[in-house]
């Protein structure tokens, strides 16, 4: 209910958050109802007896995180629970909650052996209490504060996290999407000649990308505990690092789905993240990562500019597919859609070999502009001459009457807005 008193009070902590909200930054908290510690001083044991735990360990312990679990059954135990949201809302005017561990609260058995946890009374591992308790706590959320967002750091494939709750889903407003961050880390960070090999692991997405609402993360969990930096997981020399980097992320952009990235991402950070050290700042002298905060910088503002990239991401009919299936030059090319907007097409090369000439087909007639380019100078890039702008033709291609010709830089993302529709 309250932040830790090692930083401040309580209106210390709101004060805080206004001087956020009138700078135009949002603020979102990592809230957890999913466990809890089991020190003297926490709520185990809280009066003498299993008040908030269940009493059997197989229930109540969490044999990852060594703490105690939540017994969503019990009134007392979702009155505190909820009355935490509802509080961090209403009283600090927190523009939304990310529920940490959420499938360690969906399943009995999570990250246990069997004879380690008790079935549900219909003899499965859903845990039953649990769902009830999240579907009431984003219903009583939404109708209370419509305008925040509750998300979900899900990592299964427990259908309908998205759905609303009256319907039987669990009424989240997003859900992580990790099979995106596993899938895309593990392509990028393969060097650019064996990419061809793994080309089903960058668009296997596409199959359930409208299945929810989603969040692509780069968070914290991948610049931890060993992990290194974004940077440091991409292959080749060193400008062949940055061009992959910039490729990454403007992929991510570009992709259906909200976007976050966790802080020193957007320059490039040569370190993997120290909670006890600042952010390698100093870093921004050098050209490069200068670079990357240039091209992300410029990726919002395509990003707030053109509402194809936004307004449709679980729509099916906010995304399609020109070439999918370049797997010998390690091609990707889609559109993002939207009614009454710019079409947007995404030209991805995850080689360091350009490819001149490619022809796209493309929805409308009409003159196409760049509005952004990963290889561009100014972002660190090799500066592979292309056009600016790129006049359609009558030949078919890709299953549209309407077609350009685009050379494309090595190891980067372009971005190609189409004329306004009519």
């Amino acid at each position: 209910f309250a932040p830790t008193a090692r930083y401040g009070s309580p209106e210390d902590m709101m004060a805080l958050v206004d001087t956020l909200h009138q700078a135009g930054v949002g603020v979102i908290l990592d809230w957890v109802p999913s466990h809890f510690p089991t020190d003297e001083a926490a709520l185990g044991f809280f009066d003498g007896t299993h008040l908030y735990e269940h009493a059997d360990p197989r229930q109540g312990f969490h044999p990852d995180w060594k703490s105690f679990v939540f017994n969503y059954g019990r009134p007392e135990v979702r009155s505190f629970l909820l009355s935490s949201a509802h509080c961090w809302l209403d009283e600090f005017h927190i523009d939304g909650l990310r529920v940490d561990a959420v499938a360690s609260m969906l399943y009995l058995d999570y990250s246990r052996a069997d004879g380690e946890w008790i079935p549900n009374e219909h003899g499965g591992n859903e845990n039953l209490e649990a769902v009830s308790f999240l579907q009431q706590l984003n219903s009583t959320v939404y109708a209370a504060f419509p305008d925040v967002t509750m998300i979900a750091e899900e990592s299964t494939a427990w259908p309908g996290v998205t759905n609303p709750a009256d319907s039987g889903g669990l009424g989240f407003g997003f859900k992580w999407d990790m099979g995106w961050m596993h899938d895309t880390l593990e392509y990028l960070s393969n060097d650019p000649v064996h990419r061809k090999w793994r080309h089903d692991t960058i668009t296997f997405r596409a199959v359930y990308a409208a299945s929810e609402n989603y969040v692509l993360p780069l968070s914290h969990d991948e610049v931890v505990h060993g992990k290194g930096s974004l940077l440091g997981k991409m292959p080749g020399d060193r400008w062949q690092q940055f061009a992959n980097l910039r490729v990454l992320l403007g992929y991510e952009w570009v992709a259906p789905g909200k976007k976050l990235l966790f802080m020193g991402g957007e320059f490039g950070s040569p370190i993997e993240w120290n909670h006890e050290a600042e952010l390698p700042w100093d870093v921004l002298g050098d050209e490069a990562h200068a670079g990357v905060q240039g091209w992300v910088r410029r990726l919002n503002e395509v990003y707030a500019e053109f509402g194809a990239l936004h307004l449709l991401d679980r729509d099916p009919s906010g995304f399609r597919w020109v070439v999918g299936d370049d797997s010998e030059q390690s091609v990707l090319v889609f559109l993002r859609l939207a009614d009454e907007c710019e079409p947007v097409l995404a030209v991805m090369n995850n080689t360091p070999a350009p490819r001149d000439g490619y022809r796209l087909g493309v929805p409308a007639a009409g003159e196409w502009r760049m509005v952004a380019n990963s290889d561009d100078t100014g972002y660190g890039g090799s500066g592979y001459e292309t056009r600016a702008s790129f006049a359609t033709t009558g030949e078919e291609s890709h299953g549209f009457d309407q077609s350009i010709s685009v050379d494309i830089p090595p190891l980067c993302v372009l971005i190609i807005a189409g004329p306004a529709p009519d």
